[in-house]
């Protein structure tokens, strides 16, 4: 089995909740898709990082099921993990910044893979949603305080490859971010925290709380 670190990311104020990251640092030993693919497939997180060189932050993202150019919260983890003041990703260089104990990205809207961002009326409402069937990905999500910006949100990935509940979902935070053009502070599934900012030029920074689990 190859090596790979186990992180958190967008945990909770107390450090608790999170999205599990898998990040292989040495992804030179892996080179192969067909590989990488499997891989992920087999540790099941919502998504598996394959660091192909840590000095310039070059990366590469899988699902369990299919490659991403980009992806929200792989890259503050990866971000978090390397240190290093960019990351380079198909879809585009994002840059990265550590502020306190928060790791900030700063990526494009039109980066994001497709998501159906459905309003609704109340945080309960969220709350008490059922997993809907597969097909279509889901970030569902209500104001808990609109004129403060806190968000109540849950992910619903629609791909039937296990993860039928993303914890933390940072690209659709960015997607949110850029349609309601303000900063938020969303609390997504059991307690994680995602923090955004919409910047110039179509640029929105997502930040949150890592943790390294193993």
């Amino acid at each position: 089995m190859t090596d790979y670190d186990v992180l958190r990311v967008f945990c909770g104020p107390s450090g608790g909740y999170g999205n599990e990251l898998g990040v292989v640092r040495e992804g030179s030993l892996m080179p192969g898709r067909d590989d990488r693919q499997a891989l992920a497939a087999k540790l099941g997180f919502s998504e598996t990082v394959f660091v192909d060189d840590p000095e310039r932050g070059v990366i590469d993202i899988y699902t369990p099921a299919s490659r991403l150019p980009f992806a929200g919260h792989p890259c503050v983890g990866t971000a978090w993990l390397l240190d290093v003041p960019e990351l380079v990703t198909p879809a585009g260089e994002v840059g990265t910044r550590l502020d306190g104990e928060f790791t900030w990205i700063e990526a494009r809207a039109e980066w994001a893979p497709p998501r159906t961002l459905r309003q609704y009326a109340s945080a309960a409402e969220v709350d008490a949603l059922e997993v809907p069937p597969p097909g279509e990905w889901i970030y569902a999500w209500a104001w808990e305080d609109e004129a403060a910006g806190r968000v109540r949100a849950r992910a619903f990935p629609g791909r039937d490859d296990g993860i039928d509940e993303d914890e933390a979902t940072g690209a659709a935070a960015l997607l949110l971010t850029d349609r309601l053009g303000r900063a938020l502070n969303i609390t997504q599934g059991r307690g994680s925290q995602i923090l955004t900012a919409p910047q110039p030029h179509g640029w929105v920074e997502v930040g949150g709380r890592v943790v390294l689990e193993r």
